[in-house]
Parts: C-alpha cells; structure tokens; sequence
C-alpha cells in the first residue's frame, strides 16, 4: 500500500475511481452497441449516453462503496490493495459520499433524458440500478456484505448495461442480446471476485461477508474458474444456435488473457499480485468485448 506520506489528493481521488473496475462499464456497452449494429439498428447519440450512464454509475458504486466500507469500519489500517479516499485521511469522508451523490445524479439525469428519448418504462429500470447500486453496501443492511455481491454485478454490470445498451440503439432486445450481456456479466463478476479474495482475511475480520468470505478461498478458486469458462462458452451457444456467424469464435483469443490472473489468484495469496491480477482480469473484459464486436461485425 502506498505510504501515507507519499499521498495527494489528486492520488487518492484517482484510486478511488478505481479505474481497472472502469473496464465493468465500458465493456458491456461496446458489446451492446456491435449486437445492435448486427441486428441491423444504430442510434449513436443513444449509444453515447448509454456509456456515459454505464461510466458514472460504476463511479458511484465506487465512491459510495468507499465512504460506506470506511463508516462501517471495513477499511482498516492493514488493509490491503490500492488507497481508500475516505480512509486515508486525506480527503474527508463526506466528500466521498458527495461525490458518490453527485455520479449517481448524473448517471439518474442522462438516464432520464435517455428514457425519456426511447421508452419510458427504463425509467424503472434506472431507479433499480440507482438503488441497487447504492444499496450495494449502503442503507441499513447492504447485500454487499451479504454475499451477494456477485449476483448483482452479474445483473447490473451484465445483463442490463449489454441488454440496456443494445434497446436504447435498436428498440428491441434478441436472444443475441441477452447472451452478449451473461458473457460481459461473467467477466465483471470475475473482477469483483478477485476484489474478494483480496480482501477475504480483512472483510472476515471486520464482519464483511461478502461470498468468498462465506464460501472460503478454496471455494472461490472455485468459482472463480467456472465462472470465466462460462464466459467463454457463451460463443460457443451463440454459434450453435445460429446466432452469428463462425467469426464470433474470435472471442476466444481473449482466453490467454483471462487465465493470466485465474493462475495468479492460485498461486498467490499476496495483495500486490491479487490487485495485478484483477487489472489483468478487466483487460481481459475489455478484450472479449473487442473481439466479440469484431466477430459480429466481420
């Protein structure tokens, strides 16, 4: 961990970005938008929008997952992995929760106006994922710290933001959609896996139960493999029931990619490693969502 010493504000604001976790957002939007371009349908401004909710929304989650894990008294001094904000003593903590306000305010107005532009039943839809994102470990009991963490990354980050991206540029969600969206979901899963078992021995001791303190490490090893295989087998359904062509095979070029950190996380249990490991497991994100677009518009 860096030295206290060593800290700025700007320092500790940009690890509070978190920007590896930025891959999560970004990546299922650039999947949604080659899916729509595939189903033959393109609304660019709609796309941009679509990203710069995907964007803000993960900076919220991230901001109000920083001042809420330093409240509950989660982020302890040996912690390990990059600097909290709210912990550091550097910025003060209401800060953090501002501006865990302020990118949810943003991401709720874009959202509207995007709404608003295309259907306004994603009205509901947005104030699930505003809520979602800051009961993720705020309010009174945030399921974050009941295990289910995973589930919602997989939904949210998934699902939604592929599925939300592909409606909002072609008026429609496919089947293709829907598969595009459980492959990015796998991946932003795996990061927030990684994340976990970083942090599993300090979340124990300070009361977080996020799954991999529930389920142990060696379960999580576990998980973790199968949930990137799953990944990598949602080309292989999309091919075999015809839903593009062979060139969607091109995804798994990205497989060395994403086993570089499934090895790391088996053969270490260091903080510094595990955080190279979770980067890694975000480039490996944002590659599958490259090649995933260039299968489908080859």
């Amino acid at each position: 961990m860096v030295a206290m010493t060593a800290l700025t504000p700007s320092r500790v604001w940009w690890s509070a970005v978190r920007p590896a976790t930025l891959a999560a957002s970004v990546a299922p939007v650039l999947a949604g938008t080659a899916v729509a371009i595939h189903e033959g349908g393109i609304r660019p401004a709609a796309g941009l929008a679509a990203l710069v909710v995907g964007i803000t929304m993960q900076l919220g989650v991230n901001f109000a997952n920083d001042y809420s894990d330093f409240v509950r008294g989660v982020d302890a001094p040996g912690r390990v992995g990059p600097v909290r904000a709210a912990a550091s003593g550097v910025v003060a903590p209401e800060h953090v929760k501002l501006a865990a306000i302020a990118a949810f305010g943003i991401a709720g107005a874009v959202g509207l106006a995007l709404s608003l532009a295309t259907d306004w039943r994603l009205l509901l839809v947005g104030a699930a994922c505003l809520l979602a994102g800051w009961l993720y470990t705020g309010g009174p009991r945030p399921y974050g710290y009941l295990g289910l963490g995973e589930i919602f990354v997989f939904v949210f980050f998934g699902l939604v933001a592929t599925c939300g991206t592909v409606y909002v540029e072609s008026l429609r969600i496919t089947p293709l959609a829907v598969f595009a969206g459980c492959g990015m979901g796998f991946l932003a899963t795996a990061i927030l896996v990684l994340n976990n078992l970083r942090d599993i021995e300090t979340d124990a001791a300070a009361g977080k139960r996020t799954l991999a303190t529930r389920i142990g490490r060696d379960r999580t090893l576990v998980l973790l493999v199968v949930i990137v295989c799953a990944a990598f087998v949602v080309p292989i359904v999309i091919l075999v029931l015809g839903l593009a062509g062979v060139t969607v095979m091109l995804v798994h070029f990205a497989i060395p990619v994403a086993a570089v950190p499934v090895r790391t996380a088996f053969a270490s249990r260091g903080g510094p490693a595990l955080v190279a490991a979770l980067k890694r497991m975000a480039a490996a994100e944002i590659a599958y969502a490259l090649l995933l677009a260039l299968g489908l518009l080859a």
